[in-house]
């Protein structure tokens, strides 16, 4: 594997690759970028000191300060530098011969320049590409899988291994661990099938307390002995866990916790969105303007109903000459009764009072047409939605999660120009316009009766000032925080966390969330994501049954091999595609199926025929 960038991203593309899913990797960075520190992928805090070393022995420095390319010994991470990724970088990388090959640049033409000369150099590569812009992604993407077709006749390499191109964006990708971390507090979360799913760890089961089955068990957690201030889990022994354990390994699993895999989603109050009855009227006329017409029109109807019962004439007469007098129309009642009389002063003054709401009325709605686009305020009563800081390109892809999975978000924005703004106005979300570090903007997005608040700017002291002082208005509120540098997001962690103890904090980098899918993405196509148990990681893929001996023709119970592969989901076609979640033991799998399934990397390797590239 091949990795090119000049960001975080690129270093923990590397770490995610070597470490979750054990392959050779090659990382080119620009010479500027050798002192950035490699990130840490998992639980195990000891690789930190190891990948440390790893990087200086990566890079040694020469009598005159440059940057010379060390290899690694095998199983490490080789690092080499080059001013730009062309063709004497890539040769030296190796790309003729690799596997898969990332570019992550920040820069949306040095990925596409860089990629063009990659499938020239290597028409068999497989290319995982940041971009942006979805709609040239969409573009190049065909424009590099055609050339492949061309170059080599079949885009598969004969190995299992496609010569594809993905163009993902690292917006695109953090979004749903964003969301997901703003709703339950864990980024451990995997997109499949429309779905946001999440892996959680349950303790063992209390006697006589049942807890939710949810989707599937993926495995069973070390013993456990009491948990540690803190909810410290302990030794865990040597043990070590369980994964994809069959059902008699649950039930006797005792005091052993579990990871189960359930379906994010949202249950609290939705936000008004101004579509009930009338959306038009609502939309028009301010509250206190609906209230006066309303008042209006009740007076017409009395005045009318009064003139039927005086007069006795017919209700639908009434109801006329009631509007007659209203609008001052020339028909006095000389000659009529004193009754009748009456009710024509009251309909005329009536009328003139009529004359102010109208005009103000017009006045508003002409008001509302001329600003059609402006952005809705918080309405009144709001409660249980997410406060969302910043409409840049990372806020305006995580609002646009929030809104798919009914959650009710109020934006703020500092910038009347973001790229957002348009988005926020096409969701009907309402937008608060101003500083976030000014007193009373947060107050303005109800952060009093929020859910969790995401800081989400370009700006770490921004995000970093703005949570600060959301705890000190509301000290249990749910924060999600940017930062860009991970140490300094790993110690305002812990900071935040020891001074509010009962609150939830994450504070993630785009870099970190982004990874794991530009990760899956070099493994190939059928790979959706990876969730580390422990010390050990289960893979998520979704596979065609056919040409595979050890699903095809077999039902979905003797399909499952535990501690290898379990069969979750199937992909449904028609008229309403998705995945059926709820497959019986006793379906049996069809050459055309194509399934969702959890497996360790050895069991996918060996169903894959990959045993030669996937270790344990």
């Amino acid at each position: 594997m091949v990795v090119c960038g000049d960001d975080g991203l690129a270093h923990r593309l590397a770490a995610e690759l070597r470490h979750v899913y054990g392959e050779q990797v090659t990382l080119v960075v620009p010479a500027s970028e050798r002192s950035v520190r490699t990130p840490v992928v998992g639980r195990a805090r000891a690789a930190s000191a190891l990948l440390d070393r790893m990087v200086t022995a990566a890079v040694g420095l020469t009598g005159n300060g440059t940057a010379t390319t060390v290899s690694e010994p095998p199983g490490g991470i080789r690092l080499m530098e080059a001013s730009e990724p062309n063709e004497a970088a890539f040769t030296e990388a190796g790309v003729e011969r690799a596997h898969a090959l990332a570019l992550v640049y920040d820069d949306d033409e040095t990925n596409i320049r860089a990629a063009l000369t990659a499938r020239r150099l290597n028409p068999r590569l497989r290319l995982v590409l940041r971009l942006y812009n979805r709609r040239l992604g969409q573009h190049i993407e065909e424009l590099l899988d055609q050339a492949a077709a061309l170059a080599s006749g079949d885009p598969a390499d004969g190995t299992g291994f496609d010569a594809s191109t993905t163009v993902l964006s690292d917006a695109d990708t953090a979004a749903p661990a964003l969301a997901a971390t703003a709703l339950t507090g864990t980024s451990k979360v995997l997109q499949t099938g429309g779905l946001l799913l999440r892996a959680v760890e349950r303790p063992p089961a209390r006697t006589g307390v049942s807890a939710p089955p949810g989707l599937a068990t993926l495995a069973l957690l070390s013993p456990t002995e009491a948990a540690g201030p803190g909810g410290d889990r302990g030794d865990r022994g040597d043990q070590g866990p369980t994964l994809l354990p069959d059902a008699a390994a649950v039930r006797d699993g005792g005091d052993r916790g579990t990871v189960v895999l359930e379906q994010v989603s949202y249950a609290g109050p939705s936000l008004p969105d101004g579509r009930g009855v009338m959306p038009w009227f609502t939309s028009l006329f301010s509250r206190r303007l609906r209230w006066s017409l309303a008042g209006m029109v009740g007076c017409v109807v009395a005045l009318a109903v009064a003139l039927w019962l005086v007069t006795g004439i017919h209700p639908l007469r009434a109801f006329y000459l009631t509007l007659l007098d209203l609008f001052a129309i020339d028909d006095p009642a000389i000659g009529e009764s004193v009754g009748r009389q009456i009710l024509q002063l009251l309909s005329g003054l009536a009328g003139l009072l009529l004359l102010p709401v109208l005009l103000a009325a017009v006045l508003e709605a002409l008001g509302t047409f001329r600003t059609a686009s402006s952005l809705r305020k918080p309405p009144r009563g709001l409660g249980g939605h997410v406060v969302l800081l910043g409409l840049g390109k990372i806020g305006t892809r995580v609002l646009t999660r929030l809104r798919e999975l009914n959650i009710p978000v109020v934006c703020v924005e500092s910038d009347p120009e973001a790229r957002g703004l348009a988005t926020a106005r096409r969701l009907r979300v309402p937008v608060v316009l101003g500083d976030v570090t000014q007193e009373g903007v947060l107050e303005a997005a109800k952060i009093h009766r929020a859910h969790a608040l995401m800081a989400v700017t370009s700006a770490d002291t921004t995000n970093l000032e703005s949570v600060l002082y959301a705890r000190a208005v509301r000290p249990d509120l749910r924060v999600v925080l940017r930062l860009y540098d991970d140490d300094f997001a790993t110690a305002v962690y812990r900071t935040l966390r020891a001074a509010h103890p009962r609150a939830s904090t994450r504070s993630r980098s785009v870099s970190h969330l982004a990874a794991p899918a530009f990760a899956g993405a070099m493994m190939g196509r059928q790979i959706l994501g990876a969730f580390p148990v422990e010390r050990r990681v289960l893979l998520f893929a979704a596979v065609d049954v056919g040409g595979h001996p050890q699903l095809e023709g077999k039902t979905v119970g003797e399909a499952f091999r535990a501690g290898s592969w379990r069969v979750l989901a199937r992909e449904e076609s028609g008229d309403a595609p998705g995945l059926a979640w709820d497959l019986p033991d006793t379906y049996v799998l069809q050459g055309s199926d194509r399934v969702v399934l959890a497996a360790t990397r050895r069991g996918l390797a060996e169903l894959l025929g990959r045993r030669g590239r996937v270790g344990m």
